[in-house]
């Protein structure tokens, strides 16, 4: 198993007076994360599926007092993909609130209903983190430097989910299965979307497009659709962790207030896998952006190295 770094970043934010949040994109280990944590806590604890019949039944505001009887002597609850529960911050709020003396862990593959009706509720009663795939310092640890280097290109077409850099030869079927299934579970439960074929046209559109300027109006012109919902749509994407927007840099801070914004996917593999592209680097045409992508969000947020000094290690190969 993948150590991930997360787990140390949960154990010195022990505290059973607030919950652990761990938001992510699906599928990037946030259960295993949370079951590895309650492990290492050496305490029984209570599992909960958010999108299970039993958990939605037993999860709700009237039904508190059954709740918490339903926990028993654990010491560790886990409420998974929390997203799905109706009024999960109420819930949470009253739970903590009655010192019961468990560590509550929860995760979420939407900000969608966590944070927007938990941000009230929890306030003062949580640690919020957030879970990335596979990064490059927890891949040193994994597999060592000298195979994380032999392996880069892989990495940079096939991304670093999982179940991807431990399952090298599935790993096109997996991201496929992923980019066409799981993508979309979140905004289409959640939001209710009645047209999955205009968010799928403008994933692609915007998969081509990954580290330029992006002009809404021109992406509406393109799929054929108003900018009021484009917008919307990409914001949602935002809010299931599928992407991000980065205004751009200007020494003239009022160009940087501009309606263009550049767009980054979380993972390589996915962004890949939604334009049908998983040629080896050396056909790839816009290398450049992988690169951009990869050591960009990686390098700097993993283990702090620059662009150019990644770039460098990758070239000296």
């Amino acid at each position: 198993m993948i150590q991930r770094t997360l787990q140390k970043r949960l154990e010195n934010r022990i505290d059973y007076k607030k919950a652990l949040l761990i938001f992510g994109l699906r599928q990037v280990g946030k259960t295993a994360s949370a079951k590895a944590f309650a492990e290492s806590l050496q305490q029984e604890y209570a599992y909960f599926k958010g999108d299970g019949t039993v958990t939605k039944s037993l999860w709700k505001i009237e039904n508190i007092e059954a709740l918490i009887q339903s926990f028993g002597h654990k010491k560790v609850v886990i409420l998974d993909e929390a997203q799905m529960i109706e009024q999960v911050g109420l819930i949470c709020k009253q739970l903590i609130d009655a010192e019961l003396g468990i560590q509550f862990i929860i995760t979420g593959s939407s900000s969608l209903t966590i944070a927007d009706k938990t941000q009230e509720p929890l306030t003062g009663r949580k640690w919020e983190y957030f879970l990335y795939p596979i990064s490059c310092a927890e891949l040193m640890i994994y597999e060592g430097i000298p195979q994380l280097l032999q392996k880069l290109s892989q990495y940079l077409v096939y991304g670093m989910y999982p179940e991807v850099v431990t399952n090298r030869l599935d790993a096109k079927e997996i991201l496929t299965n992923i980019a066409s299934s799981y993508l979309y579970k979140d905004v289409l439960a959640l939001v209710g979307l009645k047209r999955p074929q205009l968010l799928e046209k403008i994933l692609k559109a915007l998969a081509l497009q990954v580290g330029s300027e992006v002009s809404i109006n021109e992406l509406a012109n393109l799929v054929s659709a108003d900018v009021k919902t484009v917008d919307n749509y990409i914001f949602l994407l935002e809010q299931v962790f599928v992407m991000f927007r980065l205004g751009t840099l200007s020494g003239n801070e009022r160009n940087e207030i501009s309606t263009k914004k550049k767009i980054y996917f979380y993972e390589n593999g996915i962004r890949n896998a939604i334009i049908g592209n998983f040629a080896p680097i050396a056909t790839i045409q816009d290398i450049g952006v992988l690169l951009g992508e990869f050591f960009d969000d990686r390098a700097k947020k993993a283990i702090g190295l620059s662009w150019i000094s990644w770039t460098n290690i990758f070239l000296a190969k």
